[in-house]
């Protein structure tokens, strides 16, 4: 008979991870056989939360429910000369049973009989693991790029719990050694395969990989040790930075579980395009118009920088599509010393609309 997991745990198909094990930590302390609980709905409960918390799991229970997960539950997968899966048979904790999903962990196991690789030693669950990186893109006015600025950002993201520290107990509550795993957060099975006998560590269902039961989990965070919350920070941007480039602010990721160290957080930089420059690594690129006597007489314009307004000598006979270096006016080196350039191309706008006169004129002149 087909299990309904989501009703087990009280929970809705379309819920979260977070929420599929703060509702799993809420029963499984409230029906948990050494504080007198249900043995059974305990059991009930683990079977449920072994499933939904693990995502490949739970898109197959959603797909073919909980029939997937019977021994034999997919016909056909029989191999090995004609000999099926259903052949081999797993224990543990005294019970018979065999997963497919536990193909990959059964020959993983493979490197703790041999003594290469292996899994997670020491107690440590994969649940108490480095927080999780975060990356946002951080867009810019061409002038913040250029000079750099102190810019405070916002977003959200997983930090350590106030009200318990990041220790996933209630204040005062009593926290004992999970018996099951005598603390180290990791259950032994024994899987009998092809290749004999093999020795896995999993972790504990009891106290999902802590290695401690908790008369009471901290009713801010369920236990998690961490929580989302929307959070502001001033960031320093380099003056001289470029679109396409990232800042890497470390610790500013999402917080670790249980005392984990946190993630790391990448700032990818965007630049609004500005009316009038452009840039090029370090230079920007400006057009000037100049008139046609301008052009064929020379003059002294006035050029608008980045740095402020300067005077560029035109010379007498400069052609359209001339460009001119103004040195040191361009962007500030962000990973050496110097400064860019600005070059500046100057169009001669050609007069139109010429009286009989003025066109006599620039023909004797030769123009």
């Amino acid at each position: 008979m087909s299990k309904d997991y989501y009703d087990i745990l009280g929970v809705s198909k379309n819920a979260g991870a977070d929420e599929i094990k703060n509702a799993f930590h809420k029963k499984a302390h409230e029906h948990h056989p050494d504080k007198g609980g249900n043995a059974e709905k305990f059991k009930e409960l683990n079977e449920a939360y072994q499933v939904l918390g693990n995502p490949e799991k739970r898109q197959r229970y959603d797909q073919f429910g909980s029939a997937a997960f019977n021994q034999g539950g997919f016909n056909g997968a029989s191999g090995f000369g004609g000999q099926g899966f259903s052949g081999f048979s797993g224990f543990q904790n005294g019970q018979a049973g065999f997963d497919f999903e536990d193909l990959g962990e059964m020959f993983g196991g493979l490197g703790d009989i041999f003594g290469f690789g292996g899994g997670q030693r020491g107690g440590k669950s994969k649940r108490n693991s480095r927080g999780r990186d975060l990356e946002m893109v951080l867009q810019l006015d061409f002038l913040e790029a250029v000079f750099g600025l102190q810019k405070e950002i916002s977003f959200s993201k997983n930090i350590t719990c106030s009200r318990c520290n990041g220790q996933g107990s209630e204040p005062g509550a009593k926290v004992d050694t999970c018996q099951f795993c005598q603390g180290t957060g990791r259950i032994n099975r024994v899987q009998r395969t092809i290749l004999g006998n093999i020795q896995t560590a999993t972790e504990c269902p009891h106290c999902a990989g802590e290695g401690k039961i908790y008369s009471q989990r901290c009713s801010k965070c369920g236990g998690a040790g961490i929580h989302q919350e929307n959070v502001k920070l001033k960031v320093k941007i380099p003056a001289g930075i470029n679109e396409g480039e990232s800042i890497r602010l470390s610790g500013q990721g999402e917080a670790g579980q249980k005392g984990a160290t946190a993630g790391d957080l990448y700032l990818h930089i965007k630049i609004k395009p500005h009316q009038k420059f452009v840039r090029t690594a370090y230079d920007i690129k400006t057009e000037e118009i100049i008139s046609f006597s301008q052009a064929a007489l020379g003059d002294k314009i006035e050029i608008e920088t980045v740095h402020g307004l300067v005077q560029l000598k035109i010379p007498e006979g400069t052609q359209s599509g001339t460009v001119f270096r103004l040195k040191g006016k361009g962007i500030s080196k962000i990973h050496s010393h110097g400064q860019g350039d600005q070059l500046v191309k100057v169009i001669v706008k050609i007069p139109t609309g010429l009286n009989r006169k003025q066109k006599q004129t620039l023909a004797d002149l030769g123009l």
